[in-house]
């Protein structure tokens, strides 16, 4: 088998929910589950998760490849997201509003000013979002969504709403870029069926919309599949909602009613992901 479906692992959050969509039904044990991770290989260089919110996540940031190595991690941390589903009024801090100085920035997030220095923005099912490493942002209540991420646990809190959490002021200081983030939310087209939804970084995350039957993959070259419908198989394994693959190699995906899927791998975008068999 070259397709193979990663396990699940839910994890309880103090900003999570106790009621999950139906493709995550039996997830989880009786706290709130804020999150669902896909286990994979220490040596992969993607984490998939599904997050689920009833409030606001910590105002955070996560460090660059130099300041995170100066600490002795092996790189930084760059995210992508893709909103599933989001209740009225939902948003997510992307930047800041304007650009302060590394000082400013502490004091801020010491006396809560920096909940209104954050800029929120409203989002809907559908909306997708780039967060390079050194971002100052915060995911909202009320949301569903898919994050890509490198695959490392590091995050540095700025402000918790006064929830007893450990904060990590000098560390999230030292490693943010206290200022505007543009270009947030910009995708574009790369072929018939397949849109970038990421506008450059460390990894790419495509959307899928194809219809008919293909090779995707390549050889030593990671690759997550995140279906997002029960549509279509993978090496003849059903495809279905709240599960993710890993593609080691050239997998045949087919999709005779179409197919809705994420695609995601490190580098920039590759042309030869998806080859038309039908």
């Amino acid at each position: 088998m070259t397709a193979i479906r990663l396990e699940r692992r839910p994890l309880e959050r103090v900003w999570g929910r106790r009621r999950l969509p139906a493709s995550f039904e039996g997830c989880g044990g009786e706290g709130p589950v804020g999150e669902v991770r896909f286990e994979n290989c220490a040596r992969d260089a993607l984490l998939v998760k599904y997050l689920f919110t009833s409030e606001r996540l910590s105002i955070q940031v996560h460090p660059g490849d130099e300041d995170a190595r100066a600490r002795g991690h092996p790189h930084g941390k760059d995210e992508a997201w893709l909103v599933l589903d989001a209740a009225p009024g939902a948003v997510i801090g992307l930047g800041l509003k304007h650009k302060v100085s590394k000082a400013q920035l502490r004091a801020a997030a010491i006396d809560g000013s920096i909940e209104a220095l954050v800029d929120w923005r409203p989002v809907k099912a559908g909306d997708s979002f780039y967060s390079p490493a050194g971002t100052i942002h915060a995911i909202g209540g009320g949301l569903t969504l898919v994050e890509v991420q490198q695959n490392i646990d590091l995050t540095y809190r700025l402000y918790d709403y006064g929830r007893p959490r450990e904060l990590h002021l000098d560390e999230a200081v030292a490693a943010a870029r206290p200022a505007p983030l543009a270009n947030g939310a910009s995708t574009r087209l790369h072929s018939p069926g397949r849109r970038i939804l990421t506008p450059g970084g460390s990894f790419t995350v495509e959307r899928w919309t194809v219809d008919g039957a293909f090779r995707v993959g390549a050889a030593g070259a990671e690759l997550l599949l995140i279906p997002l419908a029960a549509a279509g198989s993978l090496d003849r394994e059903a495809l279905t909602a709240g599960s993710v693959w890993r593609a080691d190699g050239r997998c045949r995906l087919e999709a005779a009613g179409g197919v809705d899927l994420l695609a995601a791998y490190p580098g920039p975008p590759r042309p030869g992901l998806l080859k038309d068999e039908s």
